[in-house]
């Protein structure tokens, strides 16, 4: 027997509008620091994709440049495209990038455009994004995310504290800014949250390769710190390794987060360089991106964490065989709140796809947006 039609035929992208929105920080002072870096605001790059009347979403993190590159370079891409295959849209992007760049800032701008194409046919089909992918899971296990080196020691205990009283078992805090507060900083999270939840640290590559080793075994041993993140940048493929090879047993070494193309993480898994990767589906390619990065993991027998975003990441990573858990970070969690309907929150330490609603079962609130506006206009 012959199919029926589909909703997807001879359905093409009619449009595509691209905006951003800089919602400010709520550290002390307007500003939050990690171990390389301070920020006083989050900018969120926005992609609309329509056709058949229908409307996509996908997002990024990043520069105001990443919607100027969207706008300019991949838009003008799809638009009359017909939408039933997301990644071979993705593909004909990455490969029509090429002179203009593909990592960063094209990378992120590719991402967006990806996720709003997946969540347009989801749409479309009348599924929820979840329901699209060949998902494993149901839910994805989140840890608490912040612990901002600027915060004072009441405020930070008092946030990973709070994860924990939410029933999420493993927070994570940023290190390394000055590694001689850190002790206190540690003692004081540790206290605070109990000998029985997990605790991750992320130095945000702020060490050098014999500083972080002897770190690596000071969190370990005095506060059982379990996770290290970016000990050394993502960069020092060596230093990870040896960092992996001679740091305590129970400590993992970790990084991905600025991985933006194959060849990035495939190079974290030659040796490897790290024992769980991370993968950004705002940076990486989107949806597309992920699926492909889930696979490398599986043959390379190493789980795969996801980074932040967690609108989106909780329907994506539903489809990573060997799936950790999600960066549940404050910055996106507080951005993704402001602008959207639909966001999810954790239930028993992990996020559960909303099946209700199709795509990625968001819409954006554009009244709330409207003041933290920097690119684009209001839709009429």
């Amino acid at each position: 027997m012959g199919r029926g039609p589909s909703p997807l035929d001879a359905c093409t992208v009619d449009a595509v509008d691209v905006h951003a929105f800089e919602v400010p920080t709520d550290g002390p002072g307007g500003k939050e620091q990690d171990g390389t870096l301070e920020w006083d605001s989050t900018t969120l790059v926005l992609v609309r994709v329509h056709a058949g009347g229908t409307t996509g979403l996908g997002y990024t993190y990043g520069d105001l440049s990443v919607a100027t590159f969207a706008h300019s370079k991949l838009a003008p891409l799809i638009k009359g495209a017909g939408i039933g295959s997301p990644a071979a849209l993705s593909h004909r992007m990455a490969a029509r990038m090429r002179n203009a760049g593909r990592p960063g800032v094209g990378a992120m701008a590719l991402s967006a455009v990806d996720v709003a194409l997946w969540d347009l046919k989801a749409r479309l089909l009348g599924l929820p994004l979840v329901h699209l992918l060949p998902a494993c899971h149901d839910r994805v296990p989140v840890y608490g995310s912040g612990g901002f080196t600027n915060y004072p020691l009441d405020r930070l205990a008092g946030q990973l504290a709070g994860w924990v009283g939410q029933g999420i078992p493993r927070v994570k805090l940023k290190t390394s800014r000055e590694p001689e507060r850190d002790a206190e900083r540690l003692t004081a999270v540790r206290g605070a949250i109990g000998d029985g939840p997990e605790l991750f640290a992320d130095a945000n590559g702020a060490l050098g390769r014999k500083e972080a080793l002897y770190w690596a075994h000071r969190f370990h041993d005095a506060w059982d710190v379990r996770w290290f993140e970016e000990p050394v940048g993502s960069a020092d493929l060596e230093g990870l390794r040896m960092l992996r090879e001679r740091g305590p047993a129970r400590l993992e070494i970790t990084a991905g987060e600025y991985a933006f193309t194959a060849q990035d993480f495939a190079n974290l898994v030659e040796g490897p360089a790290v024992d769980c990767l991370q993968a950004d589906v705002t940076r990486c390619g989107g949806i597309t991106g992920v699926l492909e990065i889930a696979g490398l993991s599986a043959v390379r027998h190493l789980d795969l964490s996801a980074h932040c975003a967690p609108a989106i990441s909780a329907h994506a990573f539903c489809a990573v065989r060997r799936l950790r858990h999600l960066e549940y970070f404050h910055d996106h969690v507080r951005v993704e709140h402001l602008l959207f309907d639909g966001t999810l929150s954790p239930e028993g330490g992990a996020l559960r796809p909303d099946t209700g609603r199709p795509g990625l079962g968001l819409d954006v609130k554009w009244a709330d947006a409207e003041p933290y506006r920097v690119h684009g206009t209001r839709p009429s």
